[in-house]
C-alpha cells in the first residue's frame, strides 16, 4: 500500500489535472468562493507583475491554502506544485501573500486547499496589500466617534502671495470639494468580541476578509464625506453612531476593497459624558472632537455639531476676528520675496487659524479607564512647569493634559475659555491644547503682529499642554509623548 503523504500528493495532482485554467486578467483581482474547485490560473505575459493573494476565508476542516507559482512559460502542460522545477510558493503572511517578478512568457499560478481567496496580477504594484498608513481618530463621545482614512491624495496648494499683492484667503472658507475614484469602507468591532463574534486582530488582515465583518457591526455610519482635515491629504469622514459606552473598539479602513490600513484603537467615553461632537467647519478644518456645547442647541434630529447647525453666536465672532487679524496681516509685505524665505504671510495666517480654532472650540475629555488618575485634580498654579508629565523611577509618563471645569455658580455664566460658548450645566474636563499650536504661530508670523506665547519654565502649563510633543527646552519631537495622540487611543493634548 502506498505511502499516506503520496496519496495526497497523487490526489492533488489529480484535482489539478482535472482543473480548468483560466486566464487572469491584469490589473484586476478575481474571486473565489469556498465551493469553487481550486483553479489553475494562467498569468499573462509582461514585464515586471506582481501576483498577490488575499484569503478571504479558510476550509474551518483544511490545513489552510499554499499557493504555487511558475513564471517559465503560460504554455506549460505542467501544473506548478511541492518541489516542482522552478516553482516558487507564496508564503503567506496575515492572509496576505506577494510574489514580484518577470513574466516574460506568462506563467501559472496552482492552488492546493479550498477556501475563499482573490487573487489579483498587476504591472503597477500590489492589487492587495496592508498600507503603512493609519487611520485617524478625531474623538469619541459616549455612542458616537469620529474617524478618519490615512490621506489618500494631495490638496491642491492656494497659490502664494507675492509683491505687490498679498491676497489672503477669507476667514470663512468654502466647503472644500472633491471627486475621488476611491471606494472606502469602514470595519469597526469591539476590541474584546462577545462569545462567537471573531477578534478583527485575529483574522486574515485582508480586505475581503474584513469586509465580511462588517454586516456584524451593530453601529451606523449617519455621516460619511470627503475631507481636507489639514495639509497632509483629502481623507474620508465617518460619523458613527450606535457604540457602547466605555468600550474598547478597533477599527480599520479597507481602500478598494483590497487595500487595508490599520488597526487602530479607541475607547468610547462613559455615558455621563456631556459634550456633543462637532464637525466639518470650513473655517476650522481640523476641529472634529467634542466641545462643551449645551445638546439643547442641536436642531431636532441632530446629533452632533456641523457648519449649519453649529449657533452663529460661536462661529461669528470666531471669523471676525480671523478677519480682523488677516486685514491686519494684510499691511505687511511678508511675501517669500520681502519677509522670509522659509515662510509667507499665509503661513501666518494658517497657523493663526489653527490656533485661533483650537482656543475657540475647548475640547472636552476622559480619563483612560486604566488610569483614572491621570488628570490634574485642581487648577494648575500660573508657575506650573507644565501639565500632567511628572517623573517616575522609570522616567517620565504622561497623563493626559485634562483640567476639571466645574458647573456654572450663576444661571448664564459660561463654564468654558470661550465666552461665546453657552454655559454647560454640569461639570465636565477639558482637554488643554498642545502648546505647540501656539509656537507655531509665533515662528510664523511676523514680529510687528506682538503674539507671544507662555513659556514652559513660568505659566504655559496653566493653558497648554506642555512636554508631550516637543522638549521643555522646545527641542522638535523631544516631548515625553512625541506626538499629541497615537493609534493605540492615547490622546494626550489638543493638537487641531
Amino acid at each position: 500500500m502506498l505511502p499516506t503523504s503520496l496519496l495526497c500528493l497523487l490526489h492533488a495532482a489529480i484535482v489539478f489535472a482535472q482543473a480548468t485554467r483560466q486566464q487572469l486578467p491584469l490589473n484586476k483581482p478575481l474571486s473565489f468562493s469556498q465551493s469553487d474547485s481550486p483553479p489553475i490560473l494562467i498569468i499573462p505575459n509582461g514585464g515586471n507583475l506582481t501576483v498577490s493573494i488575499a484569503i478571504c476565508s479558510e476550509d474551518p476542516g483544511g490545513s489552510g491554502q499554499r499557493f504555487f507559482l511558475t513564471n517559465a512559460s503560460s504554455d506549460s502542460p505542467n501544473v506548478p506544485g511541492p518541489g516542482g522545477n522552478g516553482v516558487y510558493e507564496i508564503i503567506l503572511n496575515q492572509g496576505l501573500g506577494i510574489f514580484n517578478g518577470p513574466f516574460p512568457n506568462g506563467g501559472v499560478l496552482a492552488v492546493n486547499g479550498q477556501g475563499s481567496f482573490e487573487v489579483g496580477a498587476s504591472d503597477s504594484g500590489p492589487i492587495h496589500a496592508i498600507l503603512p498608513t493609519f487611520p485617524l481618530l478625531g474623538d469619541t463621545t459616549s455612542t458616537q466617534a469620529l474617524l478618519f482614512s490615512a490621506p489618500f491624495a494631495a490638496i491642491e496648494a492656494a497659490p502664494e502671495p507675492t509683491f505687490p499683492s498679498y491676497t489672503l484667503p477669507q476667514a470663512n472658507l468654502s466647503i472644500p470639494q472633491y471627486t475621488s475614484t476611491h471606494n472606502f469602507s469602514l470595519i469597526l468591532a469591539p476590541t474584546t468580541p462577545q462569545s462567537g463574534q471573531h477578534k478583527l486582530t485575529d483574522m486574515s488582515q485582508t480586505g475581503c476578509a474584513l469586509n465580511a465583518q462588517q454586516s456584524s457591526n451593530a453601529s451606523t455610519a449617519i455621516n460619511q464625506t470627503l475631507w481636507s482635515r489639514d495639509a497632509d491629504g483629502w481623507r474620508n469622514q465617518w460619523l458613527i453612531d450606535g457604540l457602547t459606552p466605555s468600550t474598547n473598539y478597533t477599527a480599520y479602513v479597507v481602500q478598494d476593497n483590497t487595500k487595508v490600513s490599520g488597526p487602530i484603537y479607541f475607547a468610547t467615553k462613559s455615558s455621563a459624558f456631556p459634550c456633543p461632537l462637532v464637525h466639518s467647519l470650513p473655517y476650522c478644518p481640523s476641529v472634529a472632537y467634542s466641545v462643551p456645547i449645551p445638546a439643547s442647541f442641536l436642531p431636532s434630529g441632530q446629533t452632533a455639531f456641523d457648519s449649519d447647525s453649529l449657533p452663529s453666536g460661536i462661529s461669528n465672532p470666531l471669523l471676525a476676528s480671523l478677519t480682523n487679524f488677516t486685514t491686519m496681516l494684510s499691511t505687511f509685505p511678508c511675501g517669500r520675496d520681502m519677509y522670509s524665505p522659509l515662510v509667507t504671510c499665509q503661513d501666518c495666517q494658517i497657523a493663526y487659524r489653527r490656533w485661533l480654532c483650537a482656543v475657540s472650540f475647548v475640547r472636552c475629555g476622559e480619563p483612560s479607564p486604566q488610569r483614572l488618575d491621570s488628570f490634574t485634580t485642581t487648577p494648575v498654579a500660573s508657575t506650573a512647569t507644565g501639565m500632567g508629565v511628572r517623573p517616575t523611577a522609570a522616567g517620565q509618563e504622561a497623563p493626559s493634559a485634562l483640567l476639571p471645569v466645574s458647573a456654572p455658580t450663576a444661571s448664564g455664566s459660561p463654564n468654558t475659555r470661550n465666552q461665546n460658548i453657552p454655559a454647560l450645566n454640569t461639570d465636565y474636563l477639558m482637554l488643554l491644547p498642545c502648546l505647540e499650536t501656539c509656537t507655531a504661530v509665533d515662528r510664523a508670523c511676523p514680529p510687528f503682529l506682538q503674539f507671544r506665547c507662555p513659556l514652559p519654565k513660568f505659566n504655559a502649563g496653566a493653558s497648554y499642554g506642555v512636554g508631550y510633543i516637543d522638549g521643555f527646552g522646545g527641542d522638535k519631537g523631544g516631548g515625553v509623548t512625541g506626538v499629541a495622540q497615537d493609534r493605540w487611543g492615547n490622546v494626550w493634548c489638543n493638537d487641531v
